[in-house]
């Protein structure tokens, strides 16, 4: 059986492009919501839980799993770094989609900052004099509101009543929160900027796909900064950066 483990939008074309040649499929998404997306697709198993080590061991035991595709988020470190373990563990061959990066396009452009870390974000922050748009999830919200800035920051979260009770528990004002799935495009990026008078727009390098080209080009066009955290390098037995290469590739070992 393959295990895909899901969680970007192309998880979609890797599974229909796997479907066209077999259903003895394992699908594993960490969320209600990414089953939801998911469900009209052929497969044996399906898996909606957050999965550890151990559990993600068992899921690969119990499934007699033989190539784990992890199409997961760039930033889902933990998932990725357990699941590469579990492979070793059991023998499985593991197979990384990885979102292509598109920040060493923008590198040398002025406007555009990035940071290792939040904690590396912290003295650029203390520097902008105005609002912020703060695009890196809800997930991420503690470590930005320890910062204890003195500017406004606008919050832009999933339309989850699960975040928005989360949030709103932490102190986020309902003015500074904007509820709303993405990615969000060029137009609608600018309109945020200008509405809440942004000087400063944060966010991850989650790709064309993720949204992360038209947040930078909309941070360029209206001249506010534009801090990246950047994506902590992994090293992979074997990655693939398309989709349809890594589908390919299935196939010819099938």
């Amino acid at each position: 059986m393959i295990g895909v483990i899901v969680g970007t939008s192309e998880g979609k074309n890797i599974l229909s492009g796997l479907n066209k040649f077999t259903d003895d499929i394992l699908i594993s998404t960490a969320t209600a919501y990414g089953a939801d997306l998911l469900k009209n697709y052929k497969y044996k198993v399906f898996n909606e839980k957050p999965l550890d080590l151990v559990g993600l061991m068992q899921v690969i035991k119990d499934n007699d799993i033989k190539i784990l595709i992890d199409a997961s988020h760039p930033y889902a470190l933990e998932i990725t770094s357990n699941a590469i373990e579990a492979c070793k563990v059991y023998g499985v061959q593991y197979v990384r989609y990885e979102r292509p990066s598109i920040i060493k396009k923008f590198k040398e452009n002025k406007n555009i900052i990035v940071v290792e870390d939040y904690d590396s974000l912290y003295p650029y922050l203390l520097k902008v004099k105005g609002s912020i748009l703060n695009t890196t999830g809800s997930r991420n919200i503690d470590k930005i509101i320890c910062f204890k800035l003195k500017n406004r920051v606008i919050h832009r979260v999933l339309p989850s009543v699960k975040v928005l009770e989360e949030i709103l528990n932490k102190g986020i004002r309902v003015d500074d929160i904007v509820a709303m799935k993405g990615p969000v495009g060029y137009e609608l990026n600018c309109g945020f900027i200008k509405e809440y008078k942004a000087k400063a727009i944060l966010m991850k390098d989650s790709g064309v796909q993720g949204g992360t080209y038209d947040k930078i080009k909309a941070a360029i066009d209206n001249d506010i900064l534009a801090f990246v955290i950047g994506r902590k390098p992994m090293k992979y037995s074997k990655v693939f950066y398309s989709e349809l290469e890594l589908v390919k590739y299935i196939g010819d070992l099938m």
